[in-house]
């Protein structure tokens, strides 16, 4: 185990961070006190931050729209690009408040970062690609086509595990698409979100766009309502639990709003007899018990084939006693702390539920550094047998707690994976194309990301990411995930001289 800072040394390596990237910061007192789960202590507030009401963020926006959608889409770019260019000076400073907020080992609160200077990339050709199509009409003379407009305004509402990529994938594309964005981050990282908007403030003056076409509004989940039900905002993207979209979705839809729902993630990897268990183990640990399974995309289920389950069992276990728990600011680290202290008690009694339910622990679950820092969450990653799929197995735990299942049968190994209320990431370890090719296929896996040797976490920005089911049906990011963000128009252009009516109807005056 690696020590634990102190407060006062989380509060220099924040100080430190936000000098470098020229973010106002105050400890102890300000606008919201920050607790970081490492040591569990307060560290910090945010000091500068300008506080504003959700009526007046949206009559900014609203009025920041009106220029910024008449902007062409890759001068739009030019903004974006910048915001790009900035991050990537500012990588360090920014993975540095993530680590401090969300907990996150270095390397990963580093790849959130490179994730946000990717999507940048990504929106920045998007710019020159948000095409319509030209279709042939059936009347003589005339042209139909469909042109693509800014929707308005876009809230964005983030959870404290991706404090800030999520966020990225979000803006990149909608001001690319000729949106404003008002963020409403979570309460839990607010230095994060702080920290990222004054990094694209600063491209914005730079570059000469409205002021307003992105701001911040802190608060809890009043400010979160007050965003979804506020009648001028186009959409919301939110993310969360399955819980708060089933809140949210119905609101927004009360007022024919748009919502983008990125939800819960109960994820599955099967591992087939004739997987390679080495490629299948690296897949496992990385995806059950990185960022300490605080990932939608965290592997939650691995369902192992009966000729292979104890030996990859076996493994799973030695492997789960070598992982270093502790601080995750240190080198060697590679699982760091829950969020708080719900998580760990979450954790626990899903562990005691599935122990009632039949099942066996393996490894794991017992709390670490308590004494070292009694307001602070370090746990061991858990692993638990189960001999089927009961009712705990079910449900999402936002925590590192992996099932173990075994089949004998592929498709009873399918049946077993999609017999769960969500729909987010999935994955399959074999040697044989035919299972890989009908876990891909329309009566295989029923999630949006479906992978084949390699594991549930790590999507890529290139793809459209999101999930079916309870997960939402959101898609965000790559591919043409852009599309939420703006609204279609059909056109149709008549040269023609005449005024034939299409389908042959005859009406004449």
């Amino acid at each position: 185990m690696s020590g634990l800072p102190t407060a006062s040394e989380l509060e220099r390596l924040a100080c430190d961070a936000a000098e470098r990237c020229g973010v106002t910061l105050s400890a102890p007192l300000g606008i919201a006190s920050i607790r970081s789960p490492i040591n569990g202590s307060p560290f910090g507030s945010i000091s500068g931050a300008e506080v504003v009401d959700i009526d007046t963020a949206v009559e900014r926006a609203r009025r920041a729209i009106e220029e910024w959608r008449l902007v062409p889409a890759p001068l739009r770019g030019a903004l974006v690009r910048r915001l790009g260019d900035l991050l990537s000076e500012h990588k360090s400073e920014i993975a540095t408040f993530i680590s401090l907020e969300a907990g996150k080992i270095t390397s990963e609160a580093l790849g959130e970062v490179q994730e946000m200077i990717d999507i940048c990339d990504f929106a920045v050709g998007l710019s020159r690609q948000l095409y319509g199509r030209t279709m042939s009409s059936e009347r003589p003379g005339h042209r139909l086509m469909e042109t693509w407009h800014p929707l308005g305004v876009v809230g964005v509402i983030t959870s404290f595990n991706f404090p800030a990529a999520v966020w990225s994938w979000n803006t990149a594309i909608a001001l690319v698409c000729g949106d404003c964005v008002i963020w409403k981050p979570s309460e839990l990282a607010p230095i994060t979100a702080h920290a990222c908007a004054a990094l694209l403030e600063r491209a914005i003056a730079e570059v000469g766009a409205p002021r307003y076409v992105s701001q911040v509004v802190l608060g809890g989940a009043d400010a979160g309502q007050e965003l979804v039900d506020h009648p001028g905002v186009a959409l919301i993207s939110a993310t969360g639990s399955t819980n708060m979209g089933r809140a949210v979705g119905p609101r927004v839809a009360a007022r024919f709003g748009r919502s983008l729902l990125e939800l819960g993630g109960n994820n599955a990897s099967i591992v087939a007899s004739s997987a390679n268990l080495d490629l299948a183990l690296r897949g496992i640990v990385f995806g059950a018990a990185g960022t300490a399974g605080q990932r939608c995309t965290t592997l939650r289920r691995a369902i192992v084939h009966e000729s292979v389950v104890e030996t990859l069992v076996e493994r799973l276990a030695a492997t789960y006693g070598r992982l270093v728990v502790g601080n995750p600011l240190q080198p060697g680290t590679l699982v760091g702390p829950l969020i708080h202290e719900a998580a760990f008690t979450t954790m626990s009694n899903a562990m005691g539920a599935a122990q009632e339910q039949g099942g066996s622990l393996v490894v794991g679950g017992e709390r670490l550094l308590h004494d070292e820092a009694p307001d602070a969450y370090y746990v061991r990653p858990a692993i638990v047998r189960m001999a089927s799929q009961t009712e705990i197995v079910r449900k999402e735990t936002f925590a590192p707690l992996l099932y173990v299942l075994s089949y004998s049968d592929f498709d009873e190994a399918i049946q077993i994976h999609n017999d769960v209320p969500q729909g987010l990431s999935s994955s399959i370890f074999t040697s044989d194309q035919a299972e890989a090719e009908r876990f891909m296929s329309a009566d295989g896996s029923d999630c949006g990301l479906i992978n084949v040797n390699i594991g549930t976490s790590g999507a890529e920005i290139g793809g459209a990411f999101g999930g079916e089911k309870e997960t939402g049906g959101g898609r965000e990011s790559g591919s043409d995930a852009w599309r939420s963000y703006m609204r279609r128009a059909t056109n149709t252009v008549n040269f023609s001289g005449e005024l034939p009516l299409a389908q042959g109807v005859e009406f004449t005056v």
